[in-house]
């Protein structure tokens, strides 16, 4: 099977466009003191820019309002997004949107779709993804928040954990344990949860990167739901299938978390290899410097690895579906974050004190890697899944019961006359 991660010109040319749009009319933005309010109707033209070039919400295909690109492409143009954490929002897949809006197209019914998805892609709603649970780690299976059929609604009850945008989202995609006696895979369900719902109660938490909760685009929280009525229609896709949906809805998106991290690596690199050449120190430039040259080399090789094994899995998806690219899925999330951490890091080392200072965006892009290698899965479990994943695949050895010819021995019996009739020659 060949690999080919070109694009045809017109689609090249959109990605031109993006990058000179990113750099021009949203970046500018991060050095204003924007709280969410202003940032969404200061967004509002910006996005209608979007859609009139083709790029709006281009997750999702055109029956739905979006531009059906494959997750190769997609890829490429979130690469381009992860220059600013402002840019997914204007180009109207910002997390946890995106993920929802595909979720609700593939288990959502017509109903569904008119009230939560439809005005979701219009940017009219927006949305959270109620997973997560405080103590269980990464393990859904451990999951206790719950919901009971009583008539014609549900009742759920639970507290969930790290719930992004839940204060400003609209409503949630809730899982909640609804057939306790299936087996563990199957116990959960989703449910679309509306966050004006009674018993439904949200408590932002301060993070090491936005300690204030001002961030313009991002939230988390902590979420209770004490004893909420939604209607049974309210069930999004069959019971017992949160888990199977939930599957469909992380895998995908990591390849443009992984892009985006991408986007952030270049930015943070080129201020680096800025940095390098304006800079004078002990009679020269840094970038004159074994160390900093080094560390050029090291980051650039680093990102182009990254880049290229993010592109395979967005390939591979393409053509053979997410689940046959689960390996790949998985290796580019801790590989990904971890190369998204030290590029930073060296960036940061370059400006010294500088770098240190809110003056530059490094501290922040800093923060934020720390972030990446515990959301959609601490990476020691995604190892764990590519470990796994690879050892299936190998038997052990035989454990001899006599004398099993060394490799040597083996080499001697094949070869011997062809060795006999060389020692003869000669």
């Amino acid at each position: 099977m060949t690999w080919d991660f070109s694009t045809e010109p017109e689609f090249e040319a959109k990605l031109d466009w993006a990058r000179g749009f990113v750099r021009d009319e949203i970046c500018p933005l991060e050095v204003l003191d924007l709280d969410h309010a202003t940032f969404r109707r200061l967004a509002e033209s910006l996005q209608q820019q979007v859609k009139a070039n083709g790029l709006w919400a281009a997750h999702l295909g055109p029956e739905l309002g979006g531009q059906g690109y494959g997750q190769l492409k997609l890829g490429l143009l979130h690469e381009i997004l992860g220059r600013s954490e402002l840019a997914p929002y204007v180009f109207g897949c910002q997390a946890p949107d995106s993920g929802n809006a595909e979720l609700i197209a593939i288990a959502g019914n017509a109903d569904q779709r008119t009230r939560w998805m439809e005005p979701l892609l219009r940017g009219e709603l927006l949305s959270a993804f109620s997973m997560t649970e405080q103590g269980t780690g990464s393990d859904p299976k451990q999951f206790t928040t719950s919901a009971r059929l009583d008539g014609d609604h549900w009742v759920l009850s639970g507290r969930k954990w790290f719930v992004g945008n839940a204060s400003r989202a609209d409503f949630h995609i809730v899982m909640a344990v609804t057939e306790p006696d299936a087996e563990p895979h199957a116990r959960m369900s989703m449910l679309l949860v509306p966050t004006d719902a009674a018993g439904v109660e949200t408590r932002e938490i301060g993070l090491m990167n936005d300690p204030d909760h001002k961030n313009p685009v991002w939230s988390h929280c902590e979420v209770f739901y004490r004893d909420v009525r939604v209607p049974a229609e309210n069930l999004l896709g069959a019971r017992g299938r949160a888990f199977a949906l939930a599957q469909q809805r992380l895998g995908p998106g990591r390849i443009h978390h992984c892009m985006r991290w991408l986007g952030v690596c270049r930015r943070a690199f080129d201020m680096l290899c800025e940095r390098a050449v304006s800079v004078d120190v002990h009679g020269g430039p840094l970038s004159d410097k074994q160390t900093i040259q080094n560390w050029v080399a090291d980051c650039a090789a680093a990102i182009e690895s990254t880049r290229l094994l993010t592109l395979y899995a967005a390939w591979k998806i393409d053509r053979v579906g997410a689940k046959e690219a689960r390996t790949e899925i998985a290796m580019i999330k801790y590989h990904g974050a971890t190369v998204l951490h030290d590029v930073i890091d060296k960036a940061i080392q370059v400006h010294g004190s500088l770098g240190f200072s809110t003056d530059m965006p490094l501290e922040q892009m800093y923060r934020w890697a720390r972030a990446a290698r515990i959301y959609d899965g601490p990476d020691e479990v995604h190892r764990v899944t590519v470990a796994r994943r690879l050892l299936r695949d190998y038997t052990p050895a035989a454990t001899p019961t006599e004398h099993v010819p060394t490799r040597r021995e083996e080499a001697l019996a094949r070869f011997r006359d062809h060795l006999e009739l060389a020692t003869v020659a000669s």
